[in-house]
This record gives C-alpha cells, structure tokens and sequence, in this order.
C-alpha cells in the first residue's frame, strides 16, 4: 500500500509573521514539547541563522534545512523545494511532521501555493499558521498593511506575547474581524500546543533516534506552564453506522470558523464496501484517502474536531444529521462525487 492510500503523510506547516513576532520562539516550543514525535525543520532567514535548538536538531539527524542570505518564497521553486522536503521525508529521518521557518519578509501565499504543488506523494499541507505580535500589531499594521492580507490566507493565527498587553481583547477582536474563519489563539513566548498542529505520537518505536522530549525530559516533569490544551476545544466522534457522503460533504463545506483540524476515518457504507476513507484537514484545505479495511477490524466511523471557540454541541448534531437513514445508496453512482473532489489521483470506487 502507499503511504498516500495509506493515509501516512507527513503533514508540512508554514510558520510565517512579520520580523519579531517570535516564529523562532514558538518553533522552539514546538521542538521542545513535540510529546514525541520528530520535527523536521527548513529554517528561511535573511542573514546568518544562529539558533541553539536548530544545532541540537542537527546532532540529533539530518533533520534540519537551513536557508540563509535569502527569502525562500523568492529563492527556489516548487520542485526545489520538493529537494528540501525530500531529505526530511526520506523513511530514514523518522520525521512525523516538517515545520517551514519562514523569513519575517516572505510571501505566505507563494510558500503555501509551493507545498500545495508538491510532486512528494509522501508530503501534505499542513496549514499556514501566522504569527502575530500582540504589543506591536497596531505599528506594524500601519507600516506594513499587507498583513492583513497574510491574515485572511492563515488557517491559524498565534496572536504572541499576550502577556505585555494591558487589555488583549482589542487586539484578538481586530485579528478574528480580518481572518477568513481562521482559528485565533493567544500565547504567550510561542507556547501553543503541539497537539492543536499536529499528532503528538511517534508512528513506530524508534532505536537510536531522539526527540527533544527525550532531551529534556526531567526538565518536562517540572514545568508549570499552563496547561497549553486550555486554548482550544476538542470533539471525537465515533459511528458504527455509515455517514451519508453528501450529507457529511455539506458539513465539511460549510464548516465554522475556528475549526482548525479534523481527523479520522469515515465509512461510506454501501457507496464503498471495500475502503475506508482517512480523512485530512487543516484550515480550509481538505483530503481523503480510500485505503481497505484493516482484517479483522469493525467498521465505524472515528473522527477528532480541533479548533477554537467551537460549539461542539452543534457539531455533535451536525455530525449525528450525515448518519445515513439506512436507505439503499449502492446504486447511486453519484453520491461519492463531493468526496472524490478531495482524492488526490481519485479512483473509482466500485472499481
């Protein structure tokens, strides 16, 4: 099976805000608070890149990609970037997901469009996540007003260092009004939850390869942070009967502000007896992948909403209404038609 049927990608975030908003920070957080799985990092600066946790991840593997003296979005390629990408989504690297650094003056809309048109069939988007200076917005906005428009294009904004504004709601209530449904959390020195980017997981036991978390491990035991998963509201849902495709499409299609992140897998019943769909999204960006069913496995539809602000009593009843009424669909040819839209290389499913 491929590790695109199989659902076994490695999802690729853009980080990008303006000079001094704290990307660095947040993506050491990231790096230090990974609950174990391996970050593989491409770093976009202008000038020389000195940062201690990119040194350690590069004792730890070749999982570092460093640009300096340029801005990445200007600089290479889709193809040249998929050369980059390719050395960290090699087997060999362990990497679970790869984190964009990207300069404080690049273009997000060309670094987004260049992951999209990525040829690696082992790689996905992962969501553009914009960070914001809480105590510099208002400067920065009048100085450089295509920040605006960086925000409407994020799947995530981090409005960062919360902490050295007397009264944040302004400034949250100006970020929500120019995003497009976008998720919106506030932080203080980059700490955002690792889970609300990306699973929190190894994919297999790994020998002779550590995460930072393998690092730091005594000092993880005695952090008193907050507990990060306060920021943002979560919901599984689990069906043993199948979901009706254009019911659950209808659902995806229109799916409310906040909501970042929707993972699992959903049984079409009758429109595909064979497989099961794993379902990918982050933002406003949307995959299925057809796999068959595990041997010996029940079939049920298991599902995970990550966002913010989110009414999950709603979404539970959204989500209970694209239940199928039992109804026999087998033969309605074009019920798969709206998930087949989001299978990349899509194949008939009766075939």
């Amino acid at each position: 099976m491929s590790e695109r049927s199989s659902g076994r990608q490695i999802p690729v975030v853009v980080l990008a805000g303006f000079l001094g908003s704290g990307k660095t920070t947040l993506l050491n957080h990231l790096l230090h608070r990974s609950g174990g799985s391996r970050i593989g990092a491409v770093v976009n600066d202008f000038g020389a890149v000195e940062i201690d946790a990119m040194a350690v991840a590069g004792a730890l593997g070749d999982s570092t990609v460093s640009l300096g003296n340029g801005c990445l979005c200007c600089a290479v390629d889709a193809s040249e970037l998929d050369e980059y990408l390719e050395r960290l989504a090699r087997p060999s690297a362990g990497i679970d997901v790869i984190v964009i650094e990207a300069s404080g003056l690049a273009e997000p809309q060309e670094l987004v469009r260049m992951v999209l048109a990525s040829e690696l069939p082992n790689i996905v988007y992962g969501g553009l996540v914009e960070v914001v200076d809480a105590a510099e917005f208002d400067e920065t906005r009048a100085a450089h007003p295509g920040i605006d428009r960086h925000l409407a294009l994020a799947d995530l904004v981090v409005v960062n260092k919360i902490d050295r504004v007397d009264d944040p709601e302004p400034v949250l209530k100006t970020v929500r009004d120019l995003v497009d449904r976008a998720a919106v959390v506030s932080a203080t020195h980059g700490r955002v939850d690792p889970e609300f980017l990306f699973d929190c997981r190894p994919g297999e036991e790994r020998i002779g390869q550590l995460s930072f978390d393998d690092l730091h491990r005594d000092g993880c035991e005695h952090d008193t942070h907050p507990h990060l998963h306060a920021g943002y509201d979560s919901l599984s849902f689990v069906s043993e009967q199948p979901l009706d495709p254009r019911r659950l499409i209808a659902f995806l299609d229109s799916r409310p502000a906040g909501l970042y992140r929707i993972k699992g897998y959903v049984d079409f019943g009758p429109y595909d007896l064979r497989n099961r769909y794993a379902v990918h999204a982050v933002g406003r960006f949307l995959r299925f992948y057809p796999e068959p069913w595990p041997a010996g496995a029940g079939r049920a539809t298991q599902l995970v909403l990550i966002g913010t602000g989110l009414d999950t009593g709603a979404l539970r009843a959204e989500l209970d209404g694209c239940v199928s009424d039992g109804a026999p669909h087998a033969d309605d040819e074009a019920g798969m038609w709206g998930v087949l839209r989001y299978v990349q290389e899509a194949e008939d499913p009766a075939a």
